[in-house]
């Protein structure tokens, strides 16, 4: 990939236009739209997804061609360096800055990914875009294992010396050596630091430096890069991160070589991944926005007593003649026989008919309520700009109560403790 300074900013659901400049849109060069148009029709499914989930592909009377983007967020690299980011809907309420901290603070709670012990209030989320400062935290994590030191292994090597050294191969000195007694057939262990976890961090070191726009995060790389001495670049990601076997002993290199699977490998959290030249790191903000509150939620209930279960799936809307259509709501919290059910929904809600909840959600929490015995029941959305109640219900009439609240992601904990506190009047004795 060749340096290129321009990054293109949208929010979920914004559109790019081929050099077309609207309203509403973002004109994209027309090299740089074709190379996105390229990682569009080239992304593979996986898992059965349609790579239109995250990035779709239409035309417009006036306009053209126009790439609109979906629910997920992050950045996309593409071939030259030019740089998309997306960033969650919430930038419309938010600066862009205070957006990227967010949606960070967020990542945080996502188990399986390697962001989970940042400080975001150090980042340059003014400055930097979220490629660059997802480079820094990879550039971080390689620095700490410089200081922890690296692994190293044994390898064999055989070799026709000139003294022995090692162990002698009886069979092949008689093959080699017959005519040159003053040779010496051996084999020998070597310990050193080029094992396959240190040549995939140092490729991907490499090419961060490459395609980094950022001056001090290409310093950072060319310092860890001299600490790589005596280590090989890769000369197959394939092969060596197949050789990375799971081992206690390195389990400060865990985190490390996830970066490595997404800088080298273009594989970020997404369930497909375009060509192999560009670099996608997308995030679905449905299971973010999920896993987040799940979080908040199992830090606050700590010692608490109350059980918490995240993706419940004890019950289905059938049982007979078979289970059928299981129900498996996001959040279920059961205290002393109580139960109160509560589903996350990433979505912004508004002043339109309904508040433009739709009436598919409302089905589901009734079924919820009803299954599970729950007399409260919590729609939980993000906190809107403009429309912003504290909180809305509504009533079946026939025993379940649906709690529509919203979640402050600028103060999480605030609001998810009076969610909780609501949830809580089930059982006076409830602790929060």
């Amino acid at each position: 990939m060749g340096i290129s300074n321009s990054v293109y900013t949208v929010t979920e659901y914004g559109a790019f236009t081929k050099g077309v400049a609207a309203e509403g849109y973002t004109p994209l060069p027309e090299k740089t739209f074709e190379a996105l148009e390229n990682f569009v029709l080239s992304a593979r499914a996986e898992s059965g997804t349609e790579a239109i989930e995250l990035l779709s592909l239409t035309a417009r009377r006036g306009l053209g061609k126009i790439i609109t983007a979906k629910n997920y967020v992050g950045v996309i690299v593409l071939p030259g360096g030019a740089v998309i980011e997306i960033l969650p809907k919430i930038a419309g309420a938010l600066s862009e800055e205070e957006a990227r901290r967010v949606f960070l603070n967020m990542l945080r709670a996502l188990r399986e990914a390697p962001f989970r012990d940042f400080e975001i209030a150090r980042l340059e989320t003014g400055r930097l875009n979220l490629f660059e400062i997802f480079i820094r935290f990879f550039l971080d994590d390689v620095t700490v294992l410089t200081r922890q030191g690296f692994a190293a292994a044994y390898t064999p090597l055989e070799e026709n010396a000139g003294a022995i050294r090692g162990k002698l191969m009886i069979p092949q000195n008689i093959t080699h050596n017959i005519a040159h007694k003053e040779r010496f057939f051996v084999r020998t262990e070597e310990f050193h630091i080029d094992r396959p976890e240190n040549r995939l961090i140092k490729s991907a070191l490499r090419l961060l430096q490459e395609i980094s726009r950022d001056g001090q995060s290409r310093r950072t790389a060319a310092r860890l890069l001299s600490c790589f001495e005596g280590v090989s670049f890769s000369a197959n990601y394939d092969a060596d991160f197949a050789r990375c076997a799971p081992d206690r002993r390195l389990r400060r290199y865990e985190r490390i070589l996830a970066w490595c699977r997404i800088v080298l490998k273009g594989r970020g959290y997404t369930p497909f991944h375009g060509n192999e030249e560009a670099l996608a790191l997308l995030f679905p903000m449905e299971k973010v926005f999920e896993s987040f509150v799940a979080e908040k939620i199992r830090q606050r209930l700590a010692g608490t007593g109350i059980t918490l279960r995240v993706q419940d799936a004890r019950h289905s809307l059938i049982s007979a003649p078979a289970r059928l259509f299981p129900l498996r709501p996001d959040l279920v919290l059961i205290h002393q026989g109580q139960v109160a059910v509560l589903d996350t929904k990433w979505k912004l809600l508004s002043d339109a008919r309904n508040y433009g909840i739709s009436q598919a959600d409302m089905y589901q929490m009734y079924a919820y309520g009803k299954k599970y015995g729950a007399s409260r029941v919590f729609l939980l959305y993000p906190r809107p700009g403009a429309f912003a109640p504290e909180s809305l219900q509504f009533d079946s009439g026939d025993g379940v109560l649906v709690h529509v609240s919203f979640v402050d992601l600028k103060a999480p904990e605030e609001s998810l403790k009076k969610i909780l506190s609501e949830a809580g009047c089930l059982s006076p004795s409830l602790p929060l």
